[in-house]
């Protein structure tokens, strides 16, 4: 059951009135409150149900997608009605989120909308892949196989993301142990160094290494609270040039050229074209609006621009295969399995291989890097340990040589 909260008019006093009601969607609220005999007025998703606004667009996981597709597939491939088959999905679920869209889903479809039109009003959980796709099944009659590819395709792009993440959590965990170890060093043991060289130190001067780190410690310790402000500043600043057309332009060459990522960016961007690809061309999508879906889906503006190009030369009759041959921006074998599609007829076969053989290469790839971040993590670890002890032995050997001077 979720929660609404409502405005209605009290037909016997004419007062307004605002309170809340359970029920499992919109239009179940709207009949509820008129069986009280109140008229409703406006109806919203309470807030202590945790959904305002279009935050249960950005909860729904990748997974209950997945689940949710695959059991409305199962459904209208065994003869039920499409409400009915979405109902019975809504109360399956376990997500609220996605129950909540499901819900409103159901409330367009049964006022007369296509179920296409539906999920376009929640383009964050149902991306334009999703939309196309449900479109050519409804109106060819496959809605239940266009929601079954959908589901294989979201499992096969959840898995290799997950795969991507997971290289990416060990160096990140290591990044972060370094950098406590690093401030607890600068915060806590060289302020103790200074003030025993001030002690006896005798007027020697002390090592560069640790006057940097001296004047970093002084300053951590006592304007700490400007260093998390340049920090956040930092963090804010980055966040919004990331989403700036100049920052993603930059950051998404760099995932494509930078070692050691580049190589497993790119064959995981080749995978997501030739895997949504195939599923647009099996759904019987043209091929232009294929180009235009897939443009989006591999999310790499340069890429985007390269199957934009190659959509201008499509159109005035060149071949897909040939448009995209000897672009940077695309691994040689996309446009040889595309000419061999095209001229034997199974575009749909070849690019299916594609990616399976692009998904396979990201195994492979991730493979490579773990083996090669440990040896990198080891060498900076090192790095960094001998510049601390550095900082802190050196003063302490120019003390012993002074004091030996003395004598």
């Amino acid at each position: 059951m979720l929660t609404y909260q409502y405005t209605a008019r009290d037909a016997a006093t004419g007062r307004h009135v605002k309170a809340e009601v359970q029920a499992d969607s919109e239009q179940s609220a709207a009949k509820l409150i008129r069986n009280e005999g109140l008229t409703p007025i406006e109806i919203s998703l309470s807030a202590s149900g945790g959904f305002l606004g279009l935050t249960h667009e950005k909860r729904v996981k990748a997974r209950d997608k997945v689940l949710f597709s695959r059991q409305l597939s199962t459904l209208i491939n065994a003869g039920l009605p499409l409400v009915q088959a979405l109902r019975s999905v809504s109360a399956q679920t376990t997500s609220k989120p996605l129950k909540v869209v499901i819900n409103n889903v159901i409330t367009d479809v049964e006022a007369g909308n296509t179920l296409a039109n539906a999920m376009a009003k929640y383009p964050k959980v149902f991306n334009r892949v999703y939309i196309s796709l449900v479109a050519s099944g409804e109106t060819s009659g496959t809605l239940d196989q266009a929601l079954e590819r959908l589901a294989n395709q979201q499992e096969k792009d959840a898995d290799v993301l997950a795969k991507v993440r997971g290289a990416m959590i060990y160096p990140i965990i290591v990044l972060g142990v370094m950098v406590c170890v690093v401030i607890y060093m600068l915060v806590k043991v060289l302020p103790q160094v200074k003030i025993l060289y001030g002690q006896v130190g005798g007027g020697a001067s002390l090592p560069l290494p640790t006057v940097i780190l001296l004047a970093l410690s002084d300053f951590l310790t006592q304007f700490w609270w400007l260093a998390i402000i340049i920090l956040g500043v930092i963090v804010v600043f980055a966040s919004k040039w990331t989403r700036t057309v100049g920052g993603k332009s930059i950051i998404d060459k760099v995932k494509m050229h930078a070692w050691p990522i580049g190589g497993l960016f790119m064959k995981m961007y080749m995978a997501r074209f030739a895997r949504t690809g195939t599923t647009l061309i099996a759904s019987g999508v043209p091929l232009i609006q294929v180009l235009e879906i897939t443009g989006q889906a591999v999310d790499n503006v340069h890429i985007e621009a390269s199957l934009q190009a190659a959509t201008e030369k499509v159109k005035v009759g060149k071949s897909l295969g040939d448009s995209l041959q000897n672009d940077p921006n695309f691994l040689e074998l996309v446009p040889n399995m595309l000419k061999i599609g095209e001229q034997s007829g199974s575009m749909e076969q070849m690019l299916g291989k594609a990616a399976d053989y692009y998904e396979k290469e990201v195994d492979t790839e991730i493979k490579n890097i773990q083996t090669i971040i440990e040896p990198v993590m080891m060498i900076l670890m090192g790095v960094m340990a001998l510049t601390i002890v550095a900082a802190v032995l050196l003063p302490i050997y120019n003390l012993a040589s002074h004091a030996g001077n003395i004598v």
